[in-house]
């Protein structure tokens, strides 16, 4: 079984429970608000389509519309399904490592002064808490619509990972006041 990228595991899983063409996938990544968890542009849904097609885990066939230009429909085959299948056992077991560019900051934070410092995570800080109110109104909206509980979590759980790395830098800047005599 191939193994397939986060992009396509998206792009596959849009295409899970029925045939698309490449504007419909693109509609159905603005409603669902793809775009705040997973890194797909529309430029690279069609990328991303002609890479899964090349696996064989989707068809196209050009679909004729009256009075239209001719669109291709995208398929999932029964091995692009089973490959989604055996990608969601992964991603939903293992936890990995994820990459910060914050971190690569806390690296090298010595080069600056302490007030700076401070200064820039505080402004993190409040950068947070301006996604922590856009996470919360989602949340809140999507439960409002009756929403399935598993897309709720794609706005619930960045919300509580969020409330805690604001939690720890909090901590962090104290610490930083505190040994640095602030």
């Amino acid at each position: 079984m191939p193994r397939i990228s986060d992009l396509e595991v998206a792009i596959l899983g849009l295409l899970y429970e029925e045939p698309q063409y490449g504007y419909q996938i693109e509609k159905t990544i603005e409603a669902w608000g793809m775009r705040n968890w997973t890194p797909i542009g529309f430029s690279s849904i069609y990328y991303v389509l002609k890479k899964l097609e090349k696996k064989e885990l989707v068809t196209s066939k050009l679909e004729k519309v009256e009075g239209k230009p001719s669109r291709k429909v995208f398929t999932i085959t029964s091995s692009g399904k089973s490959t989604m299948e055996a990608e969601l056992r992964d991603l939903l077991s293992w936890n990995k490592k994820l990459i910060s560019s914050f971190d690569l900051g806390l690296a090298y934070l010595n080069y600056l002064k302490p007030r700076e410092v401070i200064n820039c995570l505080e402004n993190y800080v409040e950068s947070a808490q301006g996604r922590i109110k856009f996470l919360e109104s989602s949340v809140k909206t999507q439960e409002k619509l009756n929403t399935p509980y598993y897309v709720v979590a794609l706005f619930s759980r960045p919300l509580a990972v969020l409330k805690t790395e604001v939690a720890w830098v909090e901590q962090f800047i104290e610490k930083i006041k505190k040994e640095e005599n602030l």
